[in-house]
């Protein structure tokens, strides 16, 4: 029953987006074909229509009932992204999922990207809204691609679907030692907001996807040049893995300087000593000839 429930509030909480998005390219079309359209897999029609009418879609057929939004068992995160100053990499990560339509059917790609860098550190490419098939693989690539390890209090900003507080999913950022975010509105989750139609309108849009495993092998294809090969203005107009280099170069020289620093200072310091006598002869020269002359005989 909680599964059921919880797949009921991921997908609810990712309708609406589409609903906005079909709206706009199609402004008369009624809810009922949007259903069709959409086929989502946990909300029959009248339940659909029902969610259209809450959202002020204006349908002119009403089911009465009790109507269930994506509120029940919600948990909401405090933005932690809220006037902070991005100083590093891996000090916070931003995420979304969103869709790509192919021949009527819809699909989803969820992206993890470094809030500093911009590179898109995990996504992954999906059938369903599951959390198990979007946000839990595209964070376990987050986590591979960064050595498997990540530094303590790692932020990780997100919109608030059901996806980003599914106890598993929670479990799994919590085991890293992670910071969990929300937003309340979509700006707040810009960076985020930004690599989705950058993806889709910049490269996906352009390839004449038709299947799935397309799709797939042109996500793959898609974020290797945004990451590899795009250069960006925000970065310098360097690619998002050439910053990442040049950041890590910096503080590893930096911490080189440093350790020299205090190599100096720790020799300084033992010349001065008061307690430290510099001697390069023995004291007596005659017993340690003695010595000598004794283990030569």
């Amino acid at each position: 029953m909680l599964d059921r429930r919880m797949l009921y509030n991921e997908e609810v909480g990712f309708l609406k987006q589409i609903v906005v998005d079909i709206r706009e390219d199609h402004p008369t079309l009624s809810c009922r074909a949007m259903y069709y359209k959409i086929s989502p897999r946990s909300l029959g029609r009248d339940k659909f229509e029902a969610l259209c009418s809450d959202w002020g879609f204006g349908i002119t057929r009403r089911i009465n009932g009790p109507r269930t939004t994506n509120s029940t068992g919600t948990i909401r995160f405090e933005n932690h992204l809220t006037g902070l100053i991005l100083l590093r990499i891996n000090q916070a990560y931003s995420s979304d999922i969103t869709y790509f339509e192919i021949e009527d059917k819809f699909y989803y790609i969820t992206f993890i990207m470094d809030c500093f860098s911009r590179m898109i550190l995990g996504y992954s490419v999906s059938r369903r809204l599951t959390t198990e098939q979007t946000t839990i693989p595209a964070m376990q690539m987050v986590i591979k691609v960064r050595g498997g390890t990540l530094p303590l209090d790692t932020i990780f900003h997100s919109d608030g679907g059901g996806q980003y507080y599914d106890k598993e999913f929670i479990t799994l950022t919590s085991h890293y030692h992670m910071i969990n975010s929300m937003c309340e509105y979509p700006f707040e989750n810009g960076k985020a907001e930004r690599i989705n139609g950058i993806i889709k309108n910049n490269y996906l849009k352009h390839w004449k996807i038709s299947t799935f495993e397309h799709l797939s092998k042109s996500v793959d294809r898609a974020v290797l040049l945004y990451n590899e090969d795009r250069p960006h203005k925000s970065l310098n107009y360097m690619t998002p893995i050439a910053y990442e280099k040049k950041q890590l170069l910096l503080v590893q020289q930096a911490t080189l300087r440093m350790t020299e620093s205090f190599d100096a200072i720790t020799k300084s310091n033992r010349a001065s000593s008061p307690y430290r006598l510099e001697q390069t002869t023995p004291q007596n020269q005659d017993v340690f000839s003695a010595i000598n002359c004794e283990l030569k005989g």
